[in-house]
């Protein structure tokens, strides 16, 4: 269980834009607007340019995403576009933050904050 990993707990909690990303990055690797389209699509965030790009340079860094440079890129697709995707890291911290708010939620559950049927 990745929330109970010293290894992955050391990264949580993470900030509200970079778990957007890496739910967006769960699947299939994208592109930048694609992960703003897709983080609007979900929550209803509007992800600005400047806040991706800055969340996505620190997530490089930390090793959360990799850019993926093997890539077959669709018919018209703009070669400049840089997609990235999930690394293992990546999926395990985004699975113990989660687990961390199933957890959250829980508390605020037992507190008759949220019915169970809520969130």
């Amino acid at each position: 269980m990745p929330y109970n990993d010293p290894d992955t707990r050391m990264h949580l909690p993470l900030t509200p834009v970079v778990f957007e990303i890496l739910l967006a990055l769960a699947d299939t690797p994208r592109h930048g607007y694609a992960v703003m389209q897709e983080v609007e699509a979900r929550s209803g965030t509007r992800l600005r340019a400047g806040t991706l790009y800055r969340a996505i340079n620190r997530m490089l860094h930390e090793g959360y995403i990799k850019e993926v440079t093997d890539r077959d890129r669709p018919e018209g697709d703009d070669e400049r576009r840089r997609y990235y995707r999930l690394t293992d890291i990546g999926r395990r911290v985004a699975t113990a933050e989660a687990q961390r708010l199933v957890h959250v939620l829980d508390g605020a559950r037992s507190k008759n904050l949220l019915r169970p049927s809520e969130a």
